[in-house]
């Protein structure tokens, strides 16, 4: 089978290809790609190609399908995995497949396993790790954002905190505590907010800072205060001391910090205004190998400060997300400004920063340039369905996308 998919094959050099899939194994799937959100860890990788840990030293002459957020059809099932899956079953995996001997994963390291493709080939790894979960929710594109939200649900649950008279840890965030979300208007501090506010441990009082306003005031109508928890949104742009402002408006410190921009200057900051016993989140990943912060050591000693980092979630947390998306219990739409087809992934990858926003979702079978919501307005069919929806992506969208736009 001619599959169509965006390889790299070095340090920013990607390239959008036709070329034949080989005949799966008996211990792979073949499987179409409808959607993949693109992802800054993306990004990274187009700019550091061979360098990055989970990318083959040879990528001129092994280049990889990128793409690890994305949602598809099983179309051929070998004969390993015929009692385990079904042809036509919708698919999410987990790409953080946490392998014994080798960091690979689909997205970064397969030639043939990867999003940003028409179809694939899901490699035995992904079946082995039971990285490869059926998902029955209505939407494709809802699909591809449980990746990104089980990262979330991954940091949450790795927060921890003492309990009384031992050295036990009682894992997750404080119930009932406080939490500050700092950078927390991208769509990983979007999700995260939706996630503090409908998840199975909620803090009482949430403080949510970035230097946006424009983004903090989208965040603000997307998730204001509700009865039970009181979500508060402060431009830290306005405040030369940041921390005195975030003090005040908890009368004290936090339980629970998630610092979601990679600055040193933002960690120390956080290391001033935790709670004895509280837990300080390294969420953003630096692409410097050598990044270093000045941390409040007294309060570690003393104080019992704990300081803990996440990247990717487990398959348990996706199949949480899962859960949470099938049962809408969490809209994970809000985090999506941009779509766009196949033939746009490569410049929109590299761009990334310049671009801005939130998640940019790909149509991988489509031939559409970037296009951002917001500019999309009620004289056109689909801005008419987006009007309706106070602008945000919904299943109507996806399936005027699926049914309407070109083929790539």
């Amino acid at each position: 089978m001619k599959t169509k998919a965006v390889r790299l094959y070095g340090k920013k050099d990607l390239r959008l290809e036709e070329f034949d899939l080989p005949k799966i194994e008996d211990d792979e799937i073949l499987a179409s790609v409808i959607t993949d959100s693109i992802c800054m860890s993306t990004w990274k990788l187009a700019n550091q190609g061979p360098e990055h840990k989970k990318a083959p030293d040879n990528l001129a002459e092994n280049p990889v399908i990128i793409g690890h957020e994305f949602c598809g059809q099983l179309l051929d099932i070998g004969a390993k995995w015929t009692n385990k899956y079904k042809k036509g079953e919708r698919y999410v995996v987990q790409a953080n497949l946490q392998l014994p001997d080798r960091p690979d994963c689909p997205g970064y390291s397969y030639p043939y396993t990867g999003g940003d493709a028409t179809y694939i080939i899901l490699s035995k790894d992904v079946m082995e790790q039971d990285c490869l979960i059926p998902y029955k929710g209505e939407s494709y594109f809802e699909g591809s954002l449980i990746e990104p939200l089980s990262c979330v649900i991954g940091a949450f649950e790795a927060n921890y905190h003492l309990m009384p008279g031992s050295y036990e840890h009682k894992m997750g965030i404080k119930e009932n505590g406080t939490m500050l979300i700092m950078g927390g208007t991208g769509p990983m501090g979007l999700l995260a907010i939706d996630y503090a506010l409908n998840g199975p441990k909620r803090p009482k009082k949430l403080v949510v800072t970035d230097k946006n306003q424009d983004k903090l005031d989208r965040a603000k109508r997307l998730y204001p205060s509700r009865s039970d928890i009181e979500v508060v949104y402060i431009n830290i742009d306005d405040y030369p001391d940041q921390t005195r402002i975030l003090s005040e408006v908890v009368n004290g410190g936090y339980d629970d910090i998630f610092v979601l921009v990679p600055v040193s200057s933002v960690l120390t900051d956080a290391s001033k205004i935790i709670n004895p016993d509280g837990c300080i989140n390294f969420f953003a990943g630096p692409q410097d190998k050598n990044f270093m912060a000045e941390i409040n050591f007294y309060d570690i000693h003393y104080s019992f400060v704990h300081y803990v980092g996440t990247s990717g979630g487990n398959t348990e947390d996706m199949r949480k997300a899962v859960k949470l998306i099938e049962e809408k219990k969490v809209n994970v739409a809000n985090v999506i400004t941009h779509i766009l087809g196949l033939d746009a992934v490569a410049e929109t990858t590299l761009n990334q920063p310049e671009i801005g926003g939130g998640k940019k979702l790909v149509y991988t079978h489509k031939s559409l340039p970037l296009t951002k919501l917001s500019d999309l307005n009620g004289s056109d069919p689909l801005g008419k369905i987006l009007t309706a929806n106070d602008g945000i992506w919904n299943l109507e969208a996806e399936r005027y996308i699926l049914e309407k736009q070109e083929q790539i």
